[in-house]
């Protein structure tokens, strides 16, 4: 529950503070395209890590940040031109708001037991 509060948190506050640089609609539609699915592949990714660092926290970890590396090359060739997004916008949002997040993941996950 933490978690999701914190990447929600980090999410708005990467969305509002880059929707000052990228202002067009189509800018800002990707934002929140980009932010929605960073919201999702955490929690995935955070419950997958969770699960595995009961029996080894670098193993759950590693295995969240390959998700997550994943996830990106997928929404940067496939997702994002499929939904017409413009590819700066959506993904430095996506990549910032996973790197943002994986910051606070160690944390919590140290008390995954």
């Amino acid at each position: 529950m933490a978690f999701a509060g914190g990447t929600a948190v980090i999410a708005i506050a990467v969305v509002w503070v880059m929707g000052r640089y990228y202002q067009t609609g189509e800018d800002a539609r990707a934002l929140r395209v980009s932010a929605g699915l960073a919201f999702a592949v955490q929690m995935v990714t955070f419950l997958v890590a969770k699960r595995l660092a009961k029996r080894n926290l670098m193993v759950g970890w590693g295995v969240g940040s390959a998700l997550r590396v994943v996830t990106l090359a997928i929404y940067a060739l496939v997702v994002a031109p499929a939904l017409g997004l413009p590819r700066p916008a959506a993904l430095l949002g996506f990549t910032v708001i996973l790197f943002a997040s994986m910051l606070i993941e160690p944390l919590l996950l140290g008390h995954a037991g």
